[in-house]
């Protein structure tokens, strides 16, 4: 087995710093991203996925911004596909705004094939698949607390309208929705349904814990996605945290081929 030169391991642990702090900039949820964790799109389990009413299908381009209590805030437009609590998040790192990345962070990434990345939330299954293209493979995780189905007696729902308002050029009812879970703990949210959608809710905001979410969901259609778009591609390499895939990406990008770690310790995670 081939061991790594001092100079590539100085070089791969710089370039692993900066990839890892690009994926902890990518603030967009609490515990985004972590080492060792998947980064993740907004999901639409559990109470969150009452607030969308009666559609249980959709798909849209979204504008996903969380302002945290200390006054930073991070924008990142993608694209979302919903279909009976799957959901899937396409995101590309350069068009985000307002994150804690270093500047070259995001080049770092795209010379990575890293910059465009999609995450699939699967509920039924209680896992979440984080899918590079630029790398052709992905991460599969069940997280610390998986992804959970709605069920029609876990939530109480209660809807107060606020007024008429214009979002994206939809009239919609502006209303104060709070549901509630089984043990009580409810969770507070400002939407606005827009009337010639069905009363889709084009626009979502909720604070919690002292940060603020805000969806704002644009070119809207109410068909049913394809199955496909929430399936792990069966041609892409699986590892099983983010962590190692990058470390055996970078080996690959400096010529070391198959040879793991050259006495490093790191695993194959495939």
């Amino acid at each position: 087995m081939r061991h790594l030169g001092q100079d590539k391991i100085k070089l791969m642990k710089k370039y692993l710093l900066l990839l890892t702090t690009a994926l902890i900039g990518l603030n967009l949820t609490p515990a985004f991203a972590q080492m060792g964790r998947t980064p993740s799109g907004p999901s639409f389990d559990g109470a969150t996925g009452k607030l969308l009413g009666e559609h249980s299908t959709f798909t849209a381009n979204l504008e996903f911004q969380t302002t945290e209590s200390s006054g930073g805030t991070v924008t990142m437009p993608g694209k979302i596909a919903f279909d009976a609590g799957k959901s899937r998040f396409e995101m590309n790192m350069s068009e985000m705004k307002g994150s804690k990345m270093p500047p070259n962070a995001a080049a770092n990434m795209k010379a990575m094939g890293m910059d465009t990345m999609y995450s699939i939330s699967r509920p039924d299954k209680k896992l979440t698949y984080t899918v590079y293209p630029g790398l052709r493979s992905y991460v599969e995780a069940t997280p610390k607390t998986p992804p959970t189905e709605a069920g029609k007696d876990d939530y109480k729902v209660v809807v107060t309208e606020l007024g008429k308002e214009t979002v994206d050029g939809h009239p919609c009812i502006k209303n104060k929705v709070v549901v509630t879970d089984k043990e009580g703990k409810a969770q507070e949210s400002t939407i606005w349904n827009a009337t010639d959608l069905k009363k889709f809710p084009v626009k979502i905001m909720t604070i919690a814990q002292g940060n603020s979410t805000t969806m704002l969901f644009k070119n809207v259609s109410l068909d049913k996605p394809d199955a496909s778009s929430f399936e792990a591609p069966d041609d892409y390499t699986k590892y099983q945290s983010m962590q190692t895939m990058m470390q055996t990406e970078m080996i690959k990008k400096m010529g070391v081929g198959g040879a793991m770690g050259g006495g490093m310790g790191m695993p194959p995670g495939r």
